[in-house]
């Protein structure tokens, strides 16, 4: 445990749990879970099984079981997780890689931006939950092709058509016949 007072710069390696309440610089790197609390500071790259922040986290995660950004948790960094949870009030901001695959890709070096701190608030002021993110994926239009055209020097000839009468002749008829059929019966 790293309590609210302590501060590490440099590279972590932790068999077994880690739980954080100051400030971490660099890259951590713990065979169990990890969990950052609500005053910490972490501006590293952190690789665990189950990840939990309700601090202030700058860097690459990857959590091989779950990730938790708790309500009262900031995470800016890109993510490669199993199982991603981030709670109502939370503030995110990064890539997700999510599934059983994502988590054994090799680990991601810390993002050097500046860690927002939180404003204070008012005592009449309240707070509005914010809008969820959700990861989606890209997917490229279709190349769509102009249709073909086709010319045509002259209307394609009519064929013939010859129509029975009585005597069981038929008669050359120009046009086919448009229009209803005649039901009428015929003695």
């Amino acid at each position: 445990m790293l309590g609210p007072r302590d501060r590490v710069i440099g590279q972590i390696y932790i068999e077994g749990d880690l739980r954080v309440g100051g400030v971490v610089e660099g890259e951590v790197e713990v065979t169990g879970d990890v969990e950052i609390d609500d005053m910490a500071k972490v501006k590293a790259s952190l690789a665990g099984r189950d990840v939990t922040i309700r601090g202030h986290v700058n860097g690459a995660v990857v959590a091989r079981k779950r990730l938790v950004v708790a309500k009262s948790g900031s995470l800016f960094g890109d993510v490669r997780v199993a199982r991603l949870a981030i709670q109502d009030g939370a503030t995110f901001s990064g890539k997700v890689s999510m599934g059983a695959g994502a988590a054994t890709a090799p680990l991601v070096k810390a993002v050097e931006a500046p860690v927002p701190e939180p404003e204070p608030k008012a005592a009449t002021e309240v707070e509005k939950p914010a809008a969820p993110i959700v990861a989606v994926p890209l997917v490229a239009a279709p190349k769509i092709t102009p249709p073909a055209i086709i010319k045509t020097a002259a209307p394609a000839p009519v064929a013939e058509l010859r129509v029975a009468g009585k005597d069981g002749k038929g008669k050359p008829v120009a046009a086919p016949i448009k229009g209803k059929p005649n039901k009428k019966k015929r003695r």
